[in-house]
C-alpha cells in the first residue's frame, strides 16, 4: 500500500515534521511512504479559470502541483499536516489544495463526485493555543474542519485525528502525542 504524507508546515523538525515522522516510521513498517514538504514545491495559485473542470488536472504551466495531484491520485492513504494559522491550514497547502481541487473531489451543480472514494486519511494538527482553547473553530478546530471539507469533499474516510495544543510552549513534543502517531502510523 502507498502512504502519501503532506507537510504543509515550513520547520522540516518543528512539531507537526515530529508528528509526521513519526506516523511515517509506523506506517512504514508494512508500507511504501512518501513524504512531501509543501513549502519546498513551486505551486502558483489558483487564477480561477476553470479549465480543470469537471475532472482535468490544472491546465497552469506544470509545477508541484500536479506532481502531487498525481501522487494523491496513485496512494492509498493521504497523511495531512499543518500548524495553524488564523484557525486554518498553512497558505501553501491552501494554495496546493486550491489548484488540485478537481484532483480530489468536484461538486457539479452541489452534486458531489469524490474521486477518493474508499480511501483512508488522517489529519494532524499543531497549535499555540492552549487546551481547551485549541478546539475552537479561530484555532485548530477551524484548521480540522477545514481539511475535513476537502478530504470527504474527495471521498477520504477520515481514520485518525491528531490535535497537539501548546506548541510553542513545548519545545519537544509530549510523549503522549508520538505514541499516539506511531499507533496511528502502523494502523494504516
Amino acid at each position: 500500500m502507498k502512504v502519501l504524507i503532506l507537510n504543509g508546515g515550513p520547520r522540516k523538525k518543528g512539531t507537526t515534521s515530529t508528528i509526521l515522522n513519526k506516523i511515517s516510521e509506523g506506517a512504514a513498517e508494512k508500507h511504501v511512504v512518501d513524504l512531501v514538504q509543501v513549502y519546498d514545491l513551486k505551486v502558483k495559485p489558483c487564477v480561477g479559470c476553470l479549465k480543470c473542470r469537471p475532472d482535468k488536472e490544472c491546465v497552469l504551466p506544470e509545477d508541484g502541483t500536479q506532481i502531487v495531484g498525481r501522487k494523491i491520485r496513485d496512494a492509498d492513504v493521504l497523511v495531512v499536516g499543518t500548524p495553524t494559522y488564523w484557525g486554518n491550514m498553512t497558505g501553501p497547502l491552501k494554495t496546493l489544495f486550491d489548484r488540485i481541487v478537481t484532483t480530489i473531489g468536484y461538486y457539479n451543480g452541489g452534486l458531489p463526485k469524490p474521486n477518493h472514494k474508499g480511501k483512508r486519511a488522517v489529519i494532524v494538527t499543531t497549535s499555540a493555543s492552549p487546551w481547551p482553547f485549541n478546539l475552537i473553530s479561530s484555532q485548530s478546530g477551524g484548521t480540522i474542519r477545514s481539511l475535513k471539507t476537502v478530504l470527504k469533499g474527495g471521498g477520504f474516510k477520515i481514520i485518525g485525528v491528531i490535535n497537539m495544543p501548546s506548541s510553542k510552549k513545548r519545545p519537544e513534543v509530549p510523549e503522549k502525542f508520538l505514541k499516539q502517531a506511531l499507533s496511528l502510523g502502523r494502523k494504516i
